[in-house]
């Protein structure tokens, strides 16, 4: 391995880094605020409200991220419409549909991990709540959704990590994340394989910063509910 090289290329990677980390956050934020109110939708007994977001989660867990990142970015401009339209600055930009096509995905995972979590919660908390006279509205914001975010906690971890791995499509529409630094080290010196191990020691890094954050957040929030259960 060439350690001389590897060690000159370091600032290229810290880049590429940070770069993962803002479309992360960004993703996660915004899939995470959407999430929220479509699961409720989603857990409703009216099919008017129901159906459309099943539809929506439906359409994107089946469909590759790959080819929704595509849609956005390449394949709207071929309208003119779009180029015409006010949002032509936003849909334009590399960043501006990575962070879209992320934040859609993540949201429809979101959604049915947060809605399975509400239709598994235990019928004496409901029952509880309807005991106190809790208007459906209260009982949703200080029983269902606390509790269900919190049981929702581990799967969510799972995403958030596979969420991670999945920001590595950004490179394809011309952005350095990660994954597009190991590119650009690779192009520059021909050194694949220093170029790709090193990206995968720093995802790995990452991914092991992520899941203690999400393990402790565990500990924290939902192991003393499963105790009292």
């Amino acid at each position: 391995m060439s350690f001389d090289t590897l060690l000159s290329q370091w600032p290229l990677y810290l880049s590429g880094a940070w770069t993962t980390l803002c479309l992360l956050g960004a993703a996660l934020l915004l899939g995470g605020l959407l999430a929220v109110p479509l699961a409720v939708l989603r857990s409703l007994a009216s099919p008017w409200l129901n159906k459309p977001v099943w539809l929506y989660t439906y359409v994107i867990r089946g469909t590759p991220m790959l080819v929704q990142l595509f849609l956005l970015y390449y394949g709207l401009a071929q309208f003119e419409a779009v180029r015409n339209s006010p949002f032509w600055p936003w849909l334009s930009s590399a960043w501006f549909c990575a962070v879209l096509a992320f934040a859609l995905n993540t949201c429809a995972y979101s959604t049915e991990i947060l809605h399975g979590t509400i239709k598994a919660l235990p019928a004496g908390e409901i029952e509880a709540a309807l005991a106190l006279g809790m208007s459906r509205a209260v009982m949703l914001r200080r029983v269902v959704l606390p509790s269900a975010l919190r049981r929702a906690l581990p799967a969510y971890g799972n995403e958030v990590v596979m969420m991670l791995h999945g920001t590595s499509l950004a490179s394809v529409v011309t952005l350095l994340d990660l994954t597009g630094a190991a590119r650009e080290f690779n192009a520059r010196h021909y050194l694949p394989f220093e170029a790709f191990l090193s990206a995968a020691a720093l995802y790995l890094l990452i991914t092991l910063a992520l899941v203690s954050l999400l393990r402790q957040a565990e500990r924290r929030w939902l192991a003393p509910m499963l105790a009292r259960g």
